[in-house]
């Protein structure tokens, strides 16, 4: 059966939407209210679905920020058993097109620097950048990562084409993180931390994650020249 993208409609798909959420990431987290997330839209957001006819399979839930040319993509969500189907980047496309019709230029979401396929969607697959590092953002007590501390990059994507850029340094990450954080807890928290110096480094040089290679597993860190010309040498 095709899978259908829409907004959620009627306060039944926004409930669904909620339950969802604590499929995909567990009873311990805390998910987005429906009520919430229908008043949200009402005000300018964006949640949306994945329809397999009537079940919704994924979502996506954003909304406004202080610059009104950006939206923030608060949360997006697949069924484990929907994954690898393109669910998720069907659903960031059809957001992007959401904005793009609105006028709005840029979408600015979060994201675990580690997790292999979230990194191939958001920098490989949309064409993100990887514009900040945020450490330990949500906290540790009660993540879903095992008390791993959980550090995030800020990404964004830019509506309708990103400027220019160039590559200047690269960052490997280990390929088995999700193993790691099930099998290894030690080695995982090692991961993190020496991924965190090699990243916060090279951002506080001025470079962004312009790129990834899923099949090395590396990041690749350069220049973003906003004006449309590419930077020198």
């Amino acid at each position: 059966m095709t899978v259908i993208y829409r907004d959620l409609s009627g306060l039944a798909e926004f409930i669904a939407a909620q339950r969802l959420q604590q499929v995909v990431w567990g009873a311990d987290d805390q998910p987005d209210p429906a009520d919430l997330m229908m008043v949200v839209q009402s005000e300018g957001g964006i949640c949306a679905g994945a329809f397999d006819g009537d079940r919704l399979v994924g979502y996506v839930f954003g909304f406004p920020t202080s610059d009104p040319r950006v939206q923030h993509s608060h949360r997006l969500a697949v069924l484990n058993e929907w994954r690898g189907a393109g669910i998720g980047a069907g659903l960031k496309l059809y957001q992007r097109q959401w904005c793009r019709a609105r006028g709005i230029t840029k979408m600015r979401w979060t994201y675990d620097p580690l997790i292999l396929r979230n990194a191939h969607l958001n920098i490989a697959k949309l064409g993100a950048i990887g514009q900040r590092y945020l450490v330990n953002y949500y906290g540790a007590e009660g993540s879903y990562q095992a008390g791993i501390e959980t550090d995030r990059i800020v990404a964004e994507l830019y509506i309708p084409d990103r400027p220019p850029t160039q590559i200047r340094a690269q960052v490997a990450i280990p390929r088995d993180f999700d193993q790691l954080l099930r099998h290894d807890i030690q080695a995982a928290f090692g991961a993190r931390a020496e991924t965190r110096k090699l990243m916060t480094d090279l951002f506080d040089q001025g470079l962004v994650i312009v790129g990834f290679d899923a099949r090395s597993g590396s990041y690749d860190f350069g220049t973003l020249d906003a004006s449309g010309t590419t930077l020198p040498d």
